[in-house]
């Protein structure tokens, strides 16, 4: 009997965002759904922070989480599954940057992972700049937490203002 060769688990951290109905819940849901996912580990989650929204400030405030999983998924195909959770809470992809949604999941690291693909990229380009996902991240991650191309996670924090960002 052949045996397959699994690939080895790798650790990555998601960003997990709503303001439309029922932020809270959605974002629970969502946290939910990942436990469900196949060859995943849902390892933890942080508390969740009501966040002011980033582009256009005519819409609800948000709730973002993160979390930490154990997956032996591909980056692709931990992205599709990601999709496939906004999809089944009722997200709607309609090109519109930065508005309001029911539901955004977010890969920010895989492992020491760096793709740039059309529809990916690693580590996601603005984790350093946002304080709604540093936050969080930072619940679920090491301090020590090396970004590639952007640095460690704890110098991240103390350069990023906090501001807009409370938890709930």
């Amino acid at each position: 009997m052949a045996t397959e060769c699994l690939p080895a688990p790798q650790l990555a951290y998601l960003g997990l965002g709503s303001n439309l109905a029922d932020p809270e819940r959605q974002v629970r849901q969502a946290l939910s759904a990942l436990s469900g996912l196949p060859e995943t580990r849902l390892l933890a989650a942080s508390a969740l922070y009501a966040t002011d929204p980033v582009g256009p400030q005519d819409q609800p405030s948000y709730v973002n989480a993160a979390a930490r999983i154990e997956t032996r998924l591909s980056p692709l195909d931990l992205l599709a599954a990601l999709l496939a959770i906004e999809a089944a809470q009722g997200r709607r992809r309609d090109g519109t940057r930065w508005g309001p949604r029911i539901l955004d999941l977010d890969l920010l690291l895989y492992g020491e992972t760096e793709l740039d693909l059309p529809g990916l990229r690693l580590p996601h380009p603005e984790i350093r700049h946002r304080g709604f996902v540093l936050i969080p991240l930072a619940d679920v991650a090491p301090l020590g937490l090396a970004i590639p191309g952007q640095g460690i996670l704890r110098d991240l924090l103390a350069a990023c203002p906090g501001t807009g960002v409370s938890r709930l």
